[in-house]
């Protein structure tokens, strides 16, 4: 079944609603206050199906222009405009300004009824019919349908429902499996016996009986308890529908018009976006600072404008936004709203409440950047490359290049993908997958990052270790968490694992403890080889009771830093092993070793349980406690002894 949703539009008492009432059987005035005042103050709806099955779904707006914001969280789902102009007034201020907004919203298809028609003679109708074409003209309506008609006599109603039929067998509609769930709520009931009832026109997605939901922006987690579409109860409806949702869990003060049910993980509360903005050739110029009523699907919301630039000229060179013109703003809103990238929004002058522009949301989740900085001035030229590259069918793989350049050593996470770029959950490993494939972006854990970011980490990488083998030749390597610390600390811990295997895969680099590159090889100077034999010497010499590095220096004659050093080479050599504080021969701690293995028997026979303890110990090898102490725990460690008590046993 295809569903298509018009929206009505024009001034106060031309007749939308009659209308409506008169096509579809059902009055869609619902309060009592405008039976009994006769004009439309909050939304109504009202449906008909066509002989094909066709389901047209009004949704009728009221026309005063104290309830323009009403009219606005009525038309943000729509898929056509019935425009109504009362052929005895002609074109009025409200049918100048809800046009004005179906324009700024891209409404691409729609038709005009003059209506009340049947109060004028024809030449007045031809009149009013010249007045709209010159309205509308250069416009998606130049072309449509202008059917005169009379809701009181009915006629032309069949010509009107003609009209409205060719517009929707060229009215492409949503799929309704595409995307998220995401129903913008633009009223909110009780019934008996039901609880709270939410409705909308479903913007994406599938809902079904039993799927769990997040309402936005408080973020409860809500159950579907049942579904109506066009009144009739359902078990899933798809995108582009009116639904009626039943929720349980949540209370009916605690959803307002304006919140969202999304598919949960999928979508976020912002308080700030970078986005397009057209100013209408009637409103005065649009300042940097001006405060505005933000107007998105059901919502609005109080804001204040940055302007980033204008017709192509970034900040430096202008303040404001010219009326007629086109710019690029950072709206940043007094409440959160739900919004991602290829949104519509409105924007009204705070006072008088008045329509002034309209355009698209280009970043949701923006940068925390002043757009007066020079950081500010690349943005607005990226935002600019972003939008031209929209115009020729590129938009998401540019603006998914221009955030991910943007999040730099953080990356993007995949899950952005949806909420801030507004992609579609099930395509997002295809989207992975292309952008892999074209080189605009590296998969790095859960995260999307720039190649040109993670070649430039893994340069910059090689170069310290470079320096480092310089500096250090007698070392191992750089530290691994000194690496880390030094040339990644602002970089996600997933980019410091991924360029280390990457190097390591390429054999670039070896990656232990110490991070070097693969062609490195400790040299001694002629000096230091000298130093190397002396130090090995006196470490053997020594035996159980070796010099310490200050005696090791003095031996060698260097100093005690570069005996360190030397020394630290050679346990890398196995030469020495450095137990606490000391360093022993490799080959005295083999012997110990070999020594308290043979306490365990005697004649080739096994003994009991031989015990030792420091001062045995101290008197069997002719040392202090400051070498006994480390060369038992020694002992321990390699498992040739266990501490009992105050002594130990040989095991």
């Amino acid at each position: 079944m295809k569903t298509i949703v018009i929206g009505t539009a024009g001034h106060i008492d031309h007749g939308k609603s009659a209308l409506v009432r008169s096509l579809t059987g059902t009055d869609p005035d619902r309060l009592k206050e405008e039976k009994d005042r006769g004009i439309t103050i909050d939304l109504g709806f009202a449906h008909y199906k066509e002989t094909d099955g066709t389901v047209l779904s009004f949704v009728d707006v009221p026309g005063h222009e104290r309830f323009v914001k009403n009219m606005l969280a009525g038309v943000g789902g729509i898929n056509a405009v019935l425009l109504v102009v009362a052929a005895d007034e002609s074109v009025m201020p409200q049918t100048r300004e809800h046009f004005d907004i179906c324009r700024l919203l891209q409404v691409s298809r729609g038709v005009i009824a003059l209506t009340k028609s049947d109060l004028i003679d024809r030449e007045t109708v031809d009149l009013v019919r010249l007045e709209v074409k010159e309205l509308v003209a250069g416009s998606f309506l130049a072309d449509a349908s202008v059917v005169p008609v009379s809701a009181k006599l009915g006629d032309g109603l069949d010509e009107l429902r003609s009209a409205l039929r060719d517009v929707t067998r060229k009215t492409e509609m949503t799929p309704t499996e595409v995307g998220a769930v995401r129903l913008p709520i633009d009223r909110v009931f009780s019934m008996r016996g039901f609880g709270t009832v939410v409705t909308g026109t479903l913007a994406s997605g599938r809902i079904d009986v039993g799927d769990e939901l997040v309402l936005l922006p408080v973020g409860r987690r809500l159950k579907v308890r049942g579904l109506q579409v066009h009144g009739a109860k359902q078990g899933s409806a798809g995108a582009g529908r009116r639904v009626a949702v039943n929720l349980s869990g949540i209370e009916l003060a605690e959803v307002v018009r304006g919140d969202s049910l999304v598919t949960p993980d999928c979508f976020k509360a912002t308080r700030c976006f970078d986005g397009t903005v057209e100013l209408l050739p009637s409103a005065k110029p649009l300042r940097h600072g001006a405060r505005v009523r933000f107007h998105h699907g059901t919502c609005e919301v109080l804001g204040r404008v940055a302007v980033s630039g204008s017709a192509g000229k970034p900040l430096a060179d202008c303040g404001e936004i010219q009326p007629g013109k086109h710019g690029y703003v950072r709206v940043r809103l007094e409440a959160p709203a739900v919004l991602t990238r290829g949104d519509r929004y409105i924007l009204r002058a705070y006072s008088p409440p008045m329509t002034i522009a309209g355009g698209v949301v280009l970043d949701s989740q923006p940068p925390k950047i002043g757009v007066r900085t020079a950081v500010g001035q690349q943005r607005f030229e990226r935002l600019n490359t972003v939008e031209e590259a929209g115009k020729v069918g590129g938009r998401f793989h540019s603006a998914a290049r221009a955030v991910i350049e943007e999040q730099a050593g953080q990356g993007l996470p995949i899950s952005a993908l949806i909420h801030r770029l507004g992609a579609s959950p099930a395509a997002v490993e295809s989207i992975v997958a292309r952008l892999e494939a074209d080189g605009t972006a590296v998969r790095v854990g859960d995260r999307l990052l720039a190649p040109s970011l993670l070649h430039e980490r893994g340069e910059r990488l090689l170069a310290s270790l470079t320096t480092y083998h310089r500096d250090h030749p007698l070392s191992e390597g750089l530290p691994r968490e000194e690496a880390r610390e030094r040339l990644f600390r602002w970089t996600h811990q997933s980019v410091f694992d991924w360029v280390l295997a990457d190097l390591v895969d390429s054999d670039r680099i070896t990656a232990r403890d110490c991070l070097a590159l693969k062609n490195h090889r400790v040299s001694l100077s002629a000096d230091e080889a000298k130093a190397r034999d002396a130090i090995e010497d006196a470490v053997r010499q020594g035996g159980f009771a070796p010099p310490d590095v200050a005696g090791l220096a003095s031996v060698a004659g260097i100093e005690p830093d570069v005996a360190e050093r030397i020394a630290k080479l050679l346990i890398r050599e196995k030469v020495l092993v450095k137990v606490h504080t000391l360093f022993f021969h490799a080959e005295t701690l083999r012997r110990l070793k070999a020594e308290v293995a043979a306490m365990k028997t005697l004649g080739g026979k096994a003994v009991e349980p031989v015990r030792i303890d420091v001062g045995t110990f101290k008197e069997r090898y002719g040392i202090t406690r400051k070498y006994a102490i480390p060369l038992l725990e020694y002992l321990d460690r390699e498992r040739m002894t266990r501490r009992v008590g105050h002594g130990r046993v040989v095991i």
